[in-house]
């Protein structure tokens, strides 16, 4: 179980696949877009049980979700508004200019691991190496994972052909302090195109007028809202506590019966999978995909305008010096 800051996640579950060992890696899968996809190959070819931590794709909302969009009950969704309160530590700063002594409980270099090196300092770790880019991808990078994962499941997006951001001190060092990201999602089939807009630091969607005054929408942490032809969902971080509107369309909607197996919960049915060669609900070729669509929300956030997105050939074709993102380049000693 893969449970480190984001930076060590591909190393570490390369490492044990290599082994011949099954393996569960937190949210995000990977760092960049070029180790998901590795991981995704290396899963394949080693033949291991995998899954990753979005524990929400084990619950029973998004499968009702589902349910309620295949069955038309609100019609052809082409928006999406999700948001979450992240983040909660620092971000759009600077390095900082002291170097104060590494605690003697800390092996710094080997918790750098593939990242440059830099002096140690108490900003970076235990806690808010999220906001910096070597270690994590910020909010988006934190919470996207959970939060998106409704949608990319439910209206089966597959990967954005654009992106755009609007962001709030983003710089080389940290993620911004508040960003509102807007995915375009081609035609699937017969689902129309599909325009997603992720909101953070503070950032929140227009409150729909179909929603009673004091309604909750989401949770603590977030939610998504789902926007169709005869009306809407919302529904939270993990994809529970659905909510139809407007309330006449409520009152007379079924709610789905998804009669799942009752689950042990997200790890321990990877562990009854490791076990017995059974599939787990968010395996590397499900979790690598959606982890894309999280990472390259925050690629746009640091390109120099909107980007266009060549998934078979991954790369941008309109703004090739955000090829860069893509990948990182491993300090002395590390690789993948």
């Amino acid at each position: 179980m893969v449970a480190t800051p984001d930076h060590i996640h591909a190393v570490a579950a390369m490492a044990a696949m290599q082994l011949g060992k099954h393996v569960y890696v937190e949210k995000p899968m990977a760092h960049d877009i070029h180790e998901t996809r590795v991981l995704v190959e290396a899963a394949r070819r080693c033949k291991v049980v995998t899954q990753m931590g979005n524990q929400g794709h084990s619950m029973r909302g998004v499968y009702q979700l589902k349910e309620w969009l295949d069955q038309g009950v609100i019609g052809n969704v082409t928006e999406v508004q999700c948001w979450t309160n992240r983040p909660s530590w620092p971000q759009g700063i600077d390095r900082p200019a002291d170097t104060p002594p590494v605690p003697d409980t800390l092996d710094w270099d080997l918790w750098l691991g593939p990242a440059p090196q830099r002096p140690y300092h108490g900003v970076y770790c235990p806690r808010n190496w999220r906001g910096w880019w070597d270690f994590g991808e910020g909010a988006l990078g934190d919470m996207g994972c959970h939060i998106l994962d409704p949608a990319f499941y439910a209206l089966e997006l597959g990967a954005p052909a654009r992106l755009s951001a609007e962001t709030s001190g983003v710089n080389d060092e940290t993620a911004p302090k508040s960003s509102i990201i807007r995915y375009e999602f081609p035609a699937r089939g017969s689902k129309p195109p599909v325009t997603l807009t992720w909101y953070d630091g503070g950032n929140m969607p227009p409150r729909p007028e179909e929603a009673e005054e004091g309604e909750r929408l989401g949770d603590n942490d977030g939610g998504s809202l789902f926007i169709g032809e005869k009306g809407k969902i919302a529904v939270g971080t993990y994809g529970m506590g659905l909510k139809l509107l407007p309330k006449a369309l409520a009152e007379q909607t079924e709610r789905p019966k998804i009669e799942r197996e009752r689950t042990k919960g997200h790890q321990l049915d990877w562990v009854e999978a490791c076990k017995t060669g059974g599939p787990t609900v968010s395996n590397f070729d499900y979790a690598g995909p959606l982890t894309e669509v999280a990472l390259l929300g925050i690629i746009a956030m640091r390109a120099s305008g909107p980007i266009e997105w060549d998934a078979a050939n991954m790369t941008f074709p309109n703004e090739p010096e955000a090829d860069r993102f893509l990948r990182r380049d491993f300090r002395e000693g590390w690789t993948l």
